[in-house]
């Protein structure tokens, strides 16, 4: 090396020229050192967004049983009332009328999409072999 140093200059030059054709060429085993690699970091931000993510869990679940339970004691309330006399039918054709306006199954049927649809697209992408 020193021998090469004093021919082409100084020995800094020669050790950078054969770190540039050693960076020339990809080996495979440094390919499997950087799949890896990528791999862990992968695994590291999916982990982070499900941290970063906790906080909107609690929402949907606050909104879906908020919603969920007023929906549905409104919906048992209007069948079995009707069912049982306790009711005027009249009152429970306005009623359906009323959440039929007011778009109350879409909404609905947007909270449960919203608290399950993450949990669904998942294991969709698992079972397809969708990689994320």
């Amino acid at each position: 090396m020193s021998f090469l140093g004093k021919l082409f200059g100084t020995e800094e030059v020669i050790k950078r020229s054969f770190d540039l054709v050693d960076e020339a060429f990809y080996t495979s085993s440094e390919e499997a050192k950087d799949k890896q690699k990528t791999e862990l970091i992968k695994a590291k931000n999916k982990v982070d967004i499900l941290k970063a993510y906790e906080p909107f869990k609690i929402a949907q679940r606050y909104l879906a049983l908020m919603f969920a339970s007023v929906f549905i004691f409104i919906m048992t309330n209007g069948v079995l009332s009707s069912l049982y006399g306790l009711v005027p039918i009249e009152n429970v054709a306005n009623a359906k009328k009323f959440a039929y306006e007011m778009n109350l199954g879409d909404i609905m049927m947007l909270i449960i999409f919203f608290y399950f649809g993450g949990g669904a697209i998942e294991s969709f992408k698992k079972v397809k072999g969708i990689d994320a």
